[in-house]
């Protein structure tokens, strides 16, 4: 029998399903099989007709959405002129990655799966339907998962049975090698002001206007609006649209990695691949170490178990190898989870535990070691009608206590409220995808908006944009913890209600309570005003809207809604549940959530 090329094929937004695929990948190759990993999109889809062995690895964004890098694939894979045999030569397998705080968990990795199987392939199991909220995090499916994939593998192909493996106990070749060159005989590209169309791969350079603080100063928390000029970029934006960015390292940070790993940040580089893998198209060809460091590698992040299986094959210190080893056995997750997840250990921080480890790591190896920096995205919070050439977002800076002495601290967040357009002329590089939020074009539909928190920030665009076109009709129910410190855009909401353009309902969580049963929220506001949410939605065909946290208000507010329904309309809990299903279904009812 011939031996098989494996492909395994990925769809990732945040950088999870592409550590798990290269995972994949790498115990492929370990196991002397032939592999190629790459993101669907950069697949020639074309060839699928014609592979016998696929593992696809995909994720699921926002309310059900594919990730970026699956889109083309994802439109091409649904076409109704595709023969429904056309796989029948293929054996493949669908892994998930997901989150079950999100209501469509897994949806892509689901969807998937059935349409392969309409398509005619063969599945070698189940579908695998990873989930962040597992006590043990996506590992407590992916391990089991792999498993009952390389038995199903070998009883598929058994010529491999003979074949001896490599040593786990040994790196793998490198993906790339670092060429040094001398300093006098190269040119760096200038990568900060690059003035080309917008796009992930070429950004552009956008000069910070402002950077203020909207909380009250004795707030617990820190949150900015952050403002831009996009003048001569190309960066056009509608209502409920979203700015995307890549964030910088910290100077401390970069400091003590160098420190680490001994490091000369003014080298400079070209990368040659070790076999058929295209050089990130982020890293400019010649690069400086600093750029590397600071702009590329994400070296604080919390790291996945991959991190800790290949830092393993460089240990020869036999305390820290043992350590590694157990970190990286699926027996060990919760002792991994006890280290690592639960106080968001930092990668930077597990280096500097391994010392004699960290040591033996090779220049050479410092893309497969470290994850890249992975795009944030924003809600942009301001529209152009009111703000020509401008751009604003409303950013929560993340910070945040473990049992580690060091705060934890978001890196973007961070990063951008670091940022001073007072000391110097600062340019953010930016880019603009469509969101999930859209409007209703028809000035005569009622608009419901539900945004506590910095969930408001979408809001506040899509009102500046419909108040001007005559779309009055608007009601927001806005909350947060205390009217005097984070009642964010104050002002702008009384104003536009005094004109008769908007109806605001407020609920200040931490203001005069008793006990934790009497904090009011935005979903109980939704169930006072059932009369009023009902007429608008079942009589005008109101759209209505919800934006925040993930966590559990998206779900408190679907849930008051139902109740409306059943109380204003007389539905029964079933019906008014399917009446939420259509409304969804219908775009009558959006979500932008985060987690």
């Amino acid at each position: 029998m011939l031996k098989p090329i494996l492909q395994v094929l990925y769809g990732s937004q945040t950088g999870s399903a592409q550590d798990t695929a290269h995972r994949v990948a790498r115990q492929a190759r370990r196991k002397q099989i032939q592999v190629q990993v790459l993101p669907l999109d950069s697949y020639n889809v074309a060839n699928l007709i014609s592979e016998t062995l696929v593992v696809f690895v995909c994720a699921t964004t926002g309310q059900g959405d594919p990730p970026d890098n699956m889109k083309n694939f994802w439109r091409f894979i649904f076409k109704k002129s595709l023969p429904l045999g056309s796989l029948s030569q293929l054996d493949c397998a669908v892994l998930g990655l997901g989150d079950s705080s999100y209501a469509k968990f897994n949806f892509v990795a689901k969807k998937l799966y059935k349409r392969l199987v309409q398509l005619g392939a063969s599945m070698l199991l189940p579908v695998g339907l990873a989930d962040d909220q597992h006590h043990l995090g996506a590992d407590a499916v992916i391990y089991p998962w792999l498993t009952a994939l390389w038995d199903k593998f070998y009883a598929l192909y058994p010529c491999f049975s003979d074949v001896i493996p490599l040593s786990e106990y040994e790196p793998l070749p490198p993906t790339y090698k670092f060429h040094f060159l001398e300093k006098k005989e190269v040119c760096i590209p200038n990568t900060s002001l690059d003035q080309s169309f917008p796009t992930q791969s070429r950004p552009s350079p956008c000069r910070l206007l402002s950077n203020l603080r909207i909380t009250e100063a004795s707030h617990f928390q820190d949150v900015r609006l952050i403002e831009f000029d996009i003048t001569g970029t190309n960066i056009a934006f509608t209502a409920g649209d979203v700015v995307m960015m890549y964030p910088q390292n910290s100077p401390e940070d970069v400091e003590q990695f160098r420190q680490l790993l001994s490091l000369d940040l003014e080298a400079i580089f070209t990368l040659q691949p070790t076999h058929s893998t295209a050089v990130p198209c982020r890293i400019p060809q010649p690069c400086t170490m600093l750029y590397l460091v600071e702009n590329i590698l994400d070296i604080s992040s919390v790291p996945r178990r991959s991190f800790f299986e290949l830092l393993s094959t460089f240990a020869t210190n036999e305390l820290e190898r043992e350590k590694l080893l157990e970190f990286s056995s699926p027996a060990d997750q919760e002792e991994l989870h006890s280290y690592c997840n639960r106080p968001r250990r930092t990668i930077l921080e597990v280096l500097a535990d391994f010392p004699h480890t960290t040591a033996e790591l090779r220049v050479d190896y410092l893309l497969d070691l470290f994850p890249e920096i992975q795009p944030r995205s924003f809600s942009i919070a301001s529209s152009l009608q009111s703000h020509p050439h401008r751009l604003q977002i409303l950013v929560a800076v993340v910070w945040y206590k473990t049992k580690l002495f060091k705060p934890r601290r978001g890196l973007c967040s961070t990063w951008l409220a670091s940022l001073d357009p007072i000391q110097g002329e600062t340019y953010v590089p930016l880019w603009v995808k469509k969101g999930t939020l859209k409007f209703p074009k028809d000035k005569d539909i009622p608009v419901i908006m539900v945004g506590p928190g910095t969930g408001v920030a979408p809001f506040r665009s899509a009102l500046q944009e419909r108040i001007p076109e005559g779309k009055h009709i608007n009601v927001l129910f806005f909350g947060c913890r205390s009217e005097s410190k984070d009642f964010y855009f104050r002002s702008e909401w009384e104003k536009a209600e005094k004109m008769g353009h908007l109806t605001l309902y407020t609920s200040f969580s931490r203001d005069q309570i008793v006990s934790e049963q009497e904090k009011v929220y935005v979903q109980h506001r939704v169930l006072e005003n059932a009369k009023l949410l009902w007429d608008l939605i079942a009589s005008k065909n109101g759209c209505f809207y919800i934006a925040g946290n993930a966590k559990q208000m998206p779900a408190s507010v679907c849930d008051a809604l139902s109740k409306v329904f059943q109380q204003e309309g007389g539905l029964s809990s079933e019906d008014a549940i399917q009446m939420l299903a259509i409304m969804e279904k219908s775009g009558r009812l959006q979500c932008e959530t985060w987690s």
